[in-house]
């Protein structure tokens, strides 16, 4: 999960059906035969991490005939990438990862995916979280494209001797209690600001999307029509209220400089959905103990979560299924919890020891099993439409440009308006 899920890398929107017909048509896709002797290899697309390393040679021991090939990239690069080449119809992998942001746009695309129901998936559709399963379901509910992996229910992350040095609580309980609202959390930013001549969060961005999740309707309402007047407007306030409060460190998230910044310390706390919890570990591992984990400001909301899928491009299709199925597992989906964060979908693992009872050291034993069940188990996620992702990539560079002093900030919700709009007509 999950490193990046929805919104936290600046993104390009996928460009026209034309201009991608023309592009992509290269590459190591699944046309390609298997390798000599019997051996099939599969190629897995994702970004971040998904625990795929480890259980990459645990499945290959297992299945010698088969050999895993993984190609981790950039998140939007990814998605971009799996368009062209299902529109140019050859390079897709075996395997294709699809976050929650991007798989209205692909499940409206369902003729190009291996219809998982025709290989007995529906009989996992009871395991699942409801609405996580309807997400990559198409709409006449014939076509499942994808079984989903985790869930990005919210938390906040911050670092206890930051703010301990700030003469802030560092208690979990005592943290929460110091922001049950955004307009509270900016306040302690404030404070923290003052004390310690350190800026408080890592980007205004990663106030907007979290702010924007816990809205009733996001971007778009289910007939996709553009509702920037709702929930965006709410939030784009909000965060313009944030960065004019001098909070923001104005890191691009996924950057170089935002990876320094966990490791120097230039920001104390950011929204966390559960898969961030291994980006901070891999990133700053010298910061193990000094992080823990609190309630989000607001309460609720879902950022990210992703879907594995089987391009009916792949020529190895039932070995494909046969991998996504066996990743899908309890016993899979409790390692990568265990191991990075992810947060699986299903709902009874909530309830096994191994992760009701996980206390993750590095977050000064935080009991992250709990704290993100009981977010995922709540959780009502807003639709997001076809042209979700860029729409909300237009909205933040907006907001990056008053980060920047390139745009005002009483002229910015009018460039926002304009931006989103242009976006949805794309």
């Amino acid at each position: 999960m999950r490193l990046h899920r929805s919104g936290w890398v600046v993104a390009t929107a996928l460009v026209a059906v034309g201009a991608l017909a023309l592009a992509g048509c290269k590459g190591g896709g699944s046309d390609e035969p298997s390798k000599p002797g019997g051996a099939v290899e599969l190629k897995i697309a994702f970004w971040g991490d998904f625990g795929l390393d480890e259980l990459k040679a645990k499945y290959e021991a297992a299945n010698p005939n088969v050999k895993i090939v993984l190609n981790s990239g950039e998140y939007n690069a990814q998605h971009e990438d799996l368009q062209k080449k299902l529109i140019a119809g050859s390079g897709a992998p075996d395997i294709a990862a699809i976050d929650e942001g991007f798989i209205v746009s692909f499940r409206s695309q369902a003729d190009k995916f291996v219809n998982l129901l025709d290989k007995g998936a529906s009989k996992y559709q009871d395991k699942y979280l409801g609405w996580k399963w309807k997400q990559s379901l198409s709409a006449d509910g014939k076509t499942q494209i994808g079984l989903g992996t985790d869930v990005g229910g919210l938390a906040m992350c911050y670092r206890t001797d930051l703010f301990k040095a700030a003469g802030l609580p560092v208690e979990r309980d005592k943290v929460s209690a110091l922001w049950p609202t955004w307009d509270d959390f900016i306040k302690t930013g404030q404070d923290y600001t003052a004390k310690s001549k350190k800026k408080f969060v890592d980007n205004g961005t990663n106030l907007f999307n979290p702010i924007l999740g816990q809205q009733p309707v996001g971007f778009y309402d289910e007939s996709e029509t553009l509702k920037m007047d709702g929930g965006p407007k709410a939030a784009f306030d909000m965060t313009l209220k944030a960065v004019g409060a001098g909070l923001s460190a104005n890191l691009p998230a996924f950057s170089p400089e935002w990876n320094a910044g966990f490791v120097k310390g230039d920001f104390a706390v950011l929204a966390c959905p559960a898969w961030m919890q291994g980006h901070i570990k891999n990133t700053a591992p010298d910061t193990a103990g000094k992080w823990d984990v609190a309630a989000i400001p607001g309460g609720g909301g879902n950022w990210g979560g992703s879907f594995l899928t089987v391009p009916k491009q792949s020529k190895n299709a039932d070995e494909a299924y046969k991998l996504l199925e066996w990743l899908i597992q309890p016993e899979q989906q409790i390692e990568i919890f265990k191991k990075v964060g992810n947060l699986p979908s299903q709902p009874a693992l909530y309830k096994d020891p191994a992760i009701a009872d996980f206390k993750n050291p590095f977050f000064s034993n935080a009991p992250v099993g709990q704290i993100f069940s009981k977010t995922a188990e709540g959780l009502t996620p807003q639709y997001l439409g076809k042209k979700n992702g860029p729409t909300r990539v237009a909205v933040e560079n907006v907001i990056n440009s008053v980060q920047a002093g390139t745009t005002k900030a009483a002229d910015a919700w009018a460039q926002a308006l304009k931006e989103a709009d242009k976006a949805s007509k794309a």
